[in-house]
Parts: structure tokens; sequence; C-alpha cells
């Protein structure tokens, strides 16, 4: 199969990126208007890029009809945002909460979620969820035009809060007990339960 960008509608060739470059870990990603409305949203383009300055980034895509997702509109403003990181247990929360749901109405709220206080920023993170980093913007690069353009989001890691439930016995992250789940195609996901060790090899 040979597949060309420039031969396809955008949303045909999104479809075919996303069925490719798999696992994606999910930016759950909470974030505030200026009236303090908090916001919730999944992102599967997302990863940490470096540790000095900390830093991590995430994409929100334009909507089909060429509008801004809530999350870029509210990060452009207040310029913060919080991200919690996803694991098996709050699969069904975070599905939820990708749905379009009104801008006046709070995806804590609809998915019944607790807000927690953050410390470094006012946008409130997910209690259910074992990690949330908060964070400053440090850019947005908008790439492209109309549906499906992206903005991506770059943001400073201010503090990191980690339950200790999910700690060994050294003080690092557990995967077994972060479990954290991975976007596929379509509507399929991937889990951390099955892991292999290769050791970093030395020249």
């Amino acid at each position: 199969m040979i597949i060309k960008p420039d031969e396809m509608p955008p949303h045909h060739f999104y479809r075919h990126m996303v069925w490719c470059i798999t696992p994606r870990p999910i930016a759950w990603v909470s974030s505030c208007n200026a009236d303090g409305l908090a916001n919730l949203a999944p992102y599967s383009f997302f990863n940490g890029i470096g540790a000095n300055p900390p830093t991590l980034m995430f994409s929100a895509v334009n909507r089909r009809d060429g509008s801004k997702k809530d999350t870029v509109a509210n990060i452009e403003t207040q310029k913060e945002f919080v991200v919690n990181i996803v694991s098996h247990a709050n699969r069904e929360s975070m599905n939820l909460s990708s749905a379009d749901f009104p801008s006046d109405e709070s995806e804590f709220d609809a998915c019944k979620l607790t807000r927690g206080d953050s410390e470094y920023v006012k946008v409130p993170y997910v209690k259910e969820a074992s990690i949330h980093m908060e964070c400053s913007l440090n850019q947005i690069v908008h790439l492209g035009e109309g549906s499906l353009a992206a903005n991506v989001i770059f943001g400073n890691i201010l503090k990191v809060h980690i339950d200790d439930a999910i700690l060994d016995a050294d003080g690092a992250v557990d995967p077994e007990k972060l479990d954290t789940i991975g976007r596929l195609g379509g509507s399929s996901y991937s889990r951390t339960t099955e892991r292999f060790d290769i050791p970093r090899p030395t020249l």
C-alpha cells in the first residue's frame, strides 16, 4: 500500500496516521476559560520533549469546521493547563470527556470527576488520576489552516504530583500500578500490562 497525503482529504489521511503511529500516550488536559470554567479533554498526539527545561507537548487539531477546540482557546488566553495521565481505571471517563460538550458546560461535572486544587496554576487537576503535571504555556505553534490543522502546545512543567500508591519500593513509578493506556486507530486502545526489558547497549 502506498499512501500520499496530497491525493486524499485531510480526514482520510488522519485515519491512516492514527492507525500507523501507535500506541500513543494520552494527555488528559484540563484548562480554564476567562470565567474560570474548567474544561477537560484527551489528546493522543502527546509526549515529553526535554528535561532542561522540563517540557512537554501535545497537539490539538482543529474541528472539522476549522474552529479551534476549547482547550486551545483557553490556553491561548490563560497561559496554563494541567496534563493528567490516563490509567485503565479512568478509561470510561476519559472517553466520555472527548465528546463535543458545549463550551459553557464543564466536563468535570458531566463526567462526575473530582477537581483537585493545583499549587502553581489556577487550573484544577483530575483527582481520580494518579499523575498530574501543572504547566505554564511556553508557546503554541500553529501548523496549517482549517479542518484538522494542528495547534502544537508546548508547556513548561512546573510541578508533577504522583500518587504514592503507584510507587515501587525504590520510589519510582511502578508501571503495573500506573496501568496507563495508549491510543490506537479507530476506537481501539492498548494497555501496558505486557512489558519486556532490553538492556541499553554500551559501546
